[in-house]
């Protein structure tokens, strides 16, 4: 479990692609600070620490999540946004963010505001139903707050900090980046269509 508060702007030193999977080397601070087998959300998808030395951690990548998220489409020098997962104190500046990707969401707009940039995004089709207006999303890990909604497109508002200590500062029009629903409106979707399926007992 995350807060989709991001830690570090790391960077892929290297990606082996095997016949299921891949092995993703990363530079990052973070890394003397972990264990072997501590979760971590690398762009919003969570994944396992199997090795580790001075500056450097490395994961393996399942075939589903090379499918699921842009971890796939990654190159030695591409940044990536990394957290550790959440500890029982830890302060929860974001909202709760599972690191399960369910899609690929798109930039379809960028535009100035002030020092800030308003980003439009389309959500891909399956999980456009739980965009709410000031809800929380996850973008490439990160938890933003969407508004503005407009069938699958939806917008957030990014601050000069965001965009400075996240992908999202160098992604342009067009860029794709992982997308997770807030998980506690699916919870609420399943209970409802359970009672609503549920046969009433007989007089």
């Amino acid at each position: 479990m995350y807060t989709g508060i991001i830690e570090d702007l790391a960077v892929v030193e290297s990606i082996r692609r095997e016949r299921k999977g891949a092995t993703l080397s990363i530079k990052s601070g973070l890394s003397s600070g972990m264990a072997i087998g501590d979760s971590v959300s690398i762009s919003g998808a969570c994944m396992t620490v199997v090795s580790k030395s001075r500056g450097k951690l490395t994961v393996e990548v399942s075939a589903e999540s090379l499918r699921r998220s842009t971890l796939g489409a990654l190159k030695p020098g591409d940044r990536i946004n990394l957290e550790r997962c959440l500890t029982l104190g830890k302060l929860v500046g974001g909202h709760l963010v599972a690191g399960h990707v369910d899609g690929i969401a798109k930039v379809v707009a960028i535009e100035p505001e002030g020092d800030s940039r308003l980003f439009t995004f389309e959500a891909p089709a399956s999980e456009a139903r739980y965009l709410i207006e000031k809800g929380s999303v996850s973008l490439d890990g990160i938890s933003l707050t969407c508004f503005g909604i407009r069938g699958r497109r939806f917008s957030v508002s990014l601050i000069p900090h965001t965009l400075k200590v996240t992908t999202l500062g160098c992604k342009r029009v067009g860029a794709a980046v992982n997308f997770e629903s807030d998980m506690m409106a699916k919870y609420v979707e399943k209970i409802l269509a359970q009672r609503g399926s549920a046969v009433a007992p007989e007089a």
